[in-house]
This record gives structure tokens, C-alpha cells and sequence, in this order.
């Protein structure tokens, strides 16, 4: 099978690109204007049915004929794919250079690679966790999908020809493995969402929708035409009046209809809410399949899927999927938030625009006419370079040297070094626990710990400036952060909206309370935690939370257990809530017509201290209240001071120009150490 025969291929059909053209406009319209289209995402499952049909019949029609060959079969491959992506991969990294600060450089250097080497559905889902950046602003996040249809490509043609070598039904291959991706698929949406949206396994089985229609239509065709003849004919009696009226499609055209259908049912009925894939991708498989088997005689498939407009933007398909989203996500990246419908618009006909002068001028010129192997042989050297300059970026942080990250504050000024090397695993009873469950369960090694510090992970945000500004007279036990299955929100409560927490929470608050050593204990965690807020971008719901009762009570519970074990507790108020840090970069890129388009002050980047004090007023009183009911044990330490321009009554991401916030409402590595500083005083002073 390796003998240089060109492979045969199906006959052209216009009304496939025009299945093309539905598949990439969705994706385009649901990435732009995700409220017009929601369920518009589905357009790449439309493409899996697509590739594997075509992909299937090639093999399938070779490997009888004996004419296949791996080496023509995966030089046809390299000269479809190769030229467009090696050039949207090059021009993303040259405006990365200009645009993107060191670590997100960083990690497009690492996304370059991994869409170079076809891997990158595997490199996104190992990112995706609490800490992940947002996917609106990962310019390659879209390549995950040719990841899996290049790895069904390396995979499925090597299978069947095994199978073919072993004279096994290459129908009964097909079923059996697209029933185990099906099966795959529809266990992992329930266990990992994650895994099933990444994993080929879960992801074959609609290429394979494809492979199975290619092989019905090539082995049963003479069946397939009686049945249609016989079901036209019942139609005729049925539908029409007079049998004269009835076309010879109607077969056809109910395929057709029926596709389209389940097409447009899942455009505008499937939303990211939904457990996808899962059982909801049979929409856009089944209505792909029905709409290829209709045949290119359907009245929908040669009226409208091979209309000569929609038949263009189904030539460019390709290259207009990989333009369209880095232009979207630079755009969002620059403009540090969602761009107006304007701006979005201009993005889409930009990239329709280089969409169209990529395929006219370099993949018509690579895919047809001579030097095929030459050029083969040029474009996998090209993507060695490109995957590797990517990866060199990636090694070497970023490239900080470029001018681009000289003439901007970036996120990364907040970090400080950490907590350093001192602390040791262990804090106190129940160890093994806490270490298993929890994010931190850590003793400072050099004196006894005086000072413990309990809570979520806003106190593993405080905690290594706490270290690192203490001294011999106060030293840290810390127990919190979020862990593998939860946060110690530092309450003990029956309440619903904290039963989530106290199986973490109270073995916490007794390790602390049982230690002899700790004589004074700071409680650290969200408001928005405390109150079971909506979200971690603002606490706008604060003032109308009905939750003020119950949470009272769970702190006062704890306080309690701390007081009867003779200890003093520090109520540490939290941080202003922010918009995230990578929304409010005031970014300037290196290129000027870019900024005047998308660089502006953004007003929700700056919030007045008293709007912060009101939205927040129920939350102090209620540390007040506790502090009232416990007026010998308990004080308050307030953090507003070190992170806000009292002076000037505004809060802001930066002081001393370096951030004071590292991700969503957490304070910086460098904000913790002034805080800290504070804190260590504070307790060493009362």
C-alpha cells in the first residue's frame, strides 16, 4: 500500500461547500455575536461530519481499488491544511510580539506549538482550572478542533488499512469504534464536561457519522436507488394530488429539509449550558448526514447550499476559521474588554477579507499544479520552524526583552517570590486530613507558629506576604486555600449555602484551636463566600443578600471555639472586588493605529472608595457584630488602607505602579506583603 498511484477522489459537489459555508458562518456568528446564534458552536461538529465522509470515501474507494498510499494520501493532507495554518500561526506570533506581555506570550509560544505539532485540544484541556485565563483571550484556542481532526487522520487510515489487510468488514470497524466514542462521549459529559469537549475519544464518533454515510453510499447505492424510487412513489400518493406532480427527489428533499432542520434547531436551541457534546451532537451529526446523503439534486442542497455566494464562503471555510477568531481575541485582549458590535463586525470582514486572499493567493497555488513533492518537503520545514520558534518563546518566558513589555504594567509586577522555603507540611491534629483536602496545612519551620492564619483562598493570596514580613517575635501556621475538594470558610453552620465547606472547615478550626502554640488566630475569606454571592467579579448582590442571618451565625460559632480555647481572633476584612486584572491592563501595544481603535481608560477600572464602603456596609456590620459579641476576643484588621487611595477616595489594580491584584478579586503576591507587613504589626502591637 505504499505505491505512488494517485489516489481517486469523490466527485466535486458544490452543495458541500455550501455545508462548509453554514458550518464556519455559525461558528463565525456565534464567536462575534454569541447572543444572535448561541448554539452556533456546533458549525465544528458540522466539519467532523464532513471530514470523515470525505476522508472515508478516499480510503474507502482506494483501499478496493488497491490504489492506496499513505504517501499520497498524507501529501494531499500537508498541501490542504499546512500553507493556511503555518501563515495565520506566524502572523498571530508577529502581532503577539507587539501585543501580548511576557506571560501571555508565553503561552502562545506553547499554543503555537501545540497547533504546529496538532495537539493543542490536548494542551487547552490540561489549562483549563480556577486559575485558567479566560478563553476569549487564548488567540489559538480554536485550533483544538483541527488537534482532533489531524489525530483522526493519523489514526482512522492506518485502522482501516490494517483491517483491510486482515480482510475484516471495514462497515463493522466503523461501527464498532464510532459506538465506543459514542459511549465515551456520553460518560465523560456526565463525569469530566472538560475531557468529553477535548478528548478524540469522545470526538470520533461524529467524524465516523461521516465514514459510515461515505461507506453506505459507496457499497449501496443500487439499494439506496430502490428505496427511493419506492418511498418517491408512496410520497406521489400521499403528498400530491396527481403523481404527475411529484418530483423524482422527494426522497431527497425530505433528507434535506430534515438536516436542515436539526441544523438550525441546534443553532438557536444548544447553548454552552448544556452538557456538550453528549447526547445534544447528534443534532448537528444527524442533520449533517441527512443533508449529505440527499444528494446534490435536493432542492435545498442545489438552491441553497450551492448558491455561488454561499458556495464562496465555503471555499474560503478554512482559512476563514482560522482567521476569525485570533482577529476576535486580539481585538478582546487589547481592548482589555468585550469590543463594541462595531468593532466585532470590522474583526469578522477583516478576517473574511484575509480569508479570501489566503486561499487565492497561497492555497490555490500550493494545492494544485506541479513540484508537489518539493513543496510538501517546504511546508513541513516551514511548520518545524513555526512549532519551534513557539516553543522557544515558551521556554524562554516570554521574551521579556521585547519593547512591548517595557512600556506596560503587567500582572506579573505583582509577584514577589512567595512564601519562600520555610514552610514544612503539618499543622497540628488531624494533619493527614487537612493535607489531603485542603490547598495548604503548612507550619513555618523556624520558631513555633504564634499567629495562624484560617480560611479560603483569599487567605492563600494573603499568606505569602504574611511570611515573608514576619519575624522571630510572630511566626505562621496556615490552614486554607482551595483544595481538591474545597475551601475552610472559616464557619461552622448546618446552613445549605455552607454545607459545601464544613467538612473541611471544622477539622480546620479544632487543628487551630487544639495547638497550644497559637495565641492569636486571623480569619480570612471571601465576602462573597461569607454571603454566597453570584459571582467573584463584584458584590453588587451584597447589599440585597438574605444570608446576613446565617452567616452571623457561622462566624460567631467559630469565634467561639476559639475563645473557649483562650485564643484572640483577627477578622480580616477583604478587598475591595475589582473587575479581573486582565480587563483593566490599560494595555498599549507596539502598534499605534491598534491603540487608537481599541486603547481606552475604562471607568469600571477605577472604583470610588465610597461606592466600595456602601456595597459593603452589610458585611462590616456584621464583623462588627461579631466583634460586639465578642469584645475581649475579637478585633478587626482592615485591608482598605494598603489597597486603596484613601487620599483620593479611589481603588484601583495598581500602587507604586505594580498590580495589586494577580487573578479575579485575589490580591497580588506584592499586595500581600503590604498587607502583611500591616497585619504582623498590628498583631505584634496588641
Amino acid at each position: 500500500m505504499a505505491n505512488h498511484t494517485p489516489l481517486s477522489h469523490p466527485k466535486y459537489r458544490p452543495d458541500i461547500d455550501g455545508l462548509r459555508a453554514i458550518a464556519v458562518l455559525s461558528v463565525v456568528a456565534f464567536h462575534a455575536f454569541p447572543n444572535w446564534m448561541r448554539g452556533g458552536f456546533i458549525g465544528v461538529d458540522v466539519f467532523f461530519v464532513i471530514s470523515g465522509f470525505l476522508i472515508s470515501t478516499i480510503i474507502f474507494e482506494n483501499l478496493e481499488k488497491g490504489s492506496f498510499s499513505f504517501t499520497a494520501f498524507y501529501a494531499r493532507r500537508i498541501k490542504r491544511i499546512f500553507p493556511a495554518l503555518i501563515l495565520v500561526l506566524a502572523a498571530t506570533y508577529s502581532f503577539g510580539w507587539g501585543a501580548l506581555f511576557a506571560d501571555e506570550y508565553k503561552q502562545l509560544g506553547k499554543h503555537i506549538a501545540a497547533g504546529a505539532g496538532f495537539v493543542s485540544n490536548f494542551v487547552l484541556w490540561q489549562e483549563v482550572s480556577y486559575f485558567d485565563n479566560s478563553a476569549e483571550t487564548k488567540p489559538l484556542l480554536h485550533l483544538w478542533s483541527l488537534g482532533i481532526e489531524e489525530q483522526f487522520y493519523l489514526v482512522w487510515p492506518l485502522l482501516l488499512w490494517l483491517a483491510w489487510k486482515r480482510k475484516l468488514g471495514l462497515l463493522a470497524v466503523t461501527l464498532l469504534v464510532a459506538a465506543v466514542s459514542f459511549y465515551l462521549n456520553l460518560r465523560e459529559v456526565k463525569q469530566d464536561i472538560t475531557a468529553a469537549f477535548y478528548s478524540p475519544q469522545t470526538r470520533f464518533w461524529e467524524l465516523l457519522g461521516g465514514s459510515l454515510l461515505a461507506w453506505g453510499m459507496l457499497h449501496n447505492r443500487e439499494a439506496y436507488a430502490r428505496v427511493k424510487q419506492k418511498a418517491n412513489a408512496w410520497f406521489a400518493a400521499v403528498i400530491y394530488r396527481n403523481r404527475q406532480d411529484a418530483g423524482g427527489d422527494t426522497l431527497a428533499n425530505l433528507f434535506a429539509l430534515s438536516g436542515l432542520c436539526l441544523l438550525l434547531y441546534g443553532f438557536w436551541h444548544i447553548h454552552k449550558g448544556l452538557g456538550f457534546p453528549g447526547i445534544w451532537a447528534l443534532a448537528p451529526v444527524l442533520g449533517s448526514v441527512l443533508v449529505i446523503a440527499a444528494g446534490p439534486e435536493a432542492w435545498v442542497n442545489r438552491t441553497i447550499l450551492a448558491n455561488k455566494v454561499v458556495v464562496w464562503f465555503g471555499l474560503i471555510s478554512f482559512p476563514l476559521y482560522l482567521w476569525h477568531w485570533p482577529t476576535l481575541s486580539f481585538a478582546r485582549i487589547v481592548a482589555s474588554e468585550v469590543p463594541g458590535r462595531g468593532i466585532r463586525a470590522a474583526a469578522v470582514a477583516l478576517s473574511v477579507a484575509l480569508a479570501w486572499l489566503t486561499y487565492q493567493f497561497l492555497e490555490k497555488r500550493i494545492r494544485f499544479g506541479g513540484h508537489g513533492n518539493v513543496k510538501v518537503a517546504g511546508l513541513v520545514l516551514l511548520m518545524l520552524v513555526v512549532g519551534y520558534a513557539g516553543y522557544n518563546t515558551y521556554a524562554r518566558d516570554g521574551l521579556a526583552f521585547r519593547n512591548l513589555v517595557k512600556i506596560n504594567a503587567s500582572i506579573k509586577s505583582g509577584e514577589d517570590g512567595g512564601a519562600g522555603t520555610f514552610m514544612v507540611h503539618g499543622c497540628g491534629s488531624n494533619d493527614a486530613f487537612l493535607n489531603a483536602h485542603v490547598g495548604n496545612c503548612v507550619t513555618d519551620s523556624r520558631e513555633p507558629p504564634r499567629f495562624a492564619l484560617l480560611g479560603d483562598s483569599k487567605a492563600a493570596a494573603l499568606f505569602p506576604g504574611l511570611v515573608r514580613t514576619s519575624n522571630e517575635k510572630g511566626r505562621w501556621l496556615f490552614i486554607g486555600g482551595a483544595g481538591p475538594e474545597g475551601a475552610p470558610v472559616p464557619v461552622i453552620s448546618d446552613a445549605d449555602i455552607y454545607k459545601v465547606y464544613q467538612k473541611f472547615s471544622v477539622p480546620a478550626i479544632t487543628a487551630i484551636a487544639n495547638n497550644k502554640d497559637v495565641e492569636k488566630v486571623a480569619l480570612v475569606t471571601a465576602a462573597r463566600a461569607l454571603f454566597a454571592l453570584a459571582n467573584d467579579k463584584d458584590i453588587e448582590d451584597l447589599p440585597s443578600s438574605k444570608n446576613y442571618a446565617i452567616a452571623l451565625n457561622g462566624l460567631e460559632n467559630t469565634v467561639k471555639v476559639f475563645a473557649q480555647a483562650g485564643k484572640k481572633v483577627i477578622l480580616v476584612v477583604d478587598n475591595p472586588t475589582l473587575p479581573h486584572p486582565e480587563d483593566c491592563l490599560n494595555r498599549r501595544t507596539t502598534f499605534g493605529i491598534v491603540n487608537d481603535l481599541l486603547v481606552r481608560e475604562l471607568p469600571e477600572c477605577v472604583l470610588p472608595l465610597k461606592r466600595h464602603l456602601e456595597l459593603s456596609s452589610s458585611y462590616r456590620a456584621l464583623l462588627n457584630a461579631v466583634k460586639s459579641r465578642f469584645p475581649d476576643t475579637v478585633t478587626l484588621f482592615d485591608t482598605t488602607d494598603y489597597l486603596c487611595d484613601v487620599n483620593n477616595g479611589i481603588c484601583t489594580h495598581r500602587k507604586y505602579g505594580r498590580f495589586l491584584y494577580a487573578y479575579t478579586d485575589h490580591i497580588s503576591d506584592f499586595a500581600s506583603g503590604l498587607v502583611g507587613k500591616g497585619l504582623n504589626a498590628f498583631l505584634e502591637s496588641n
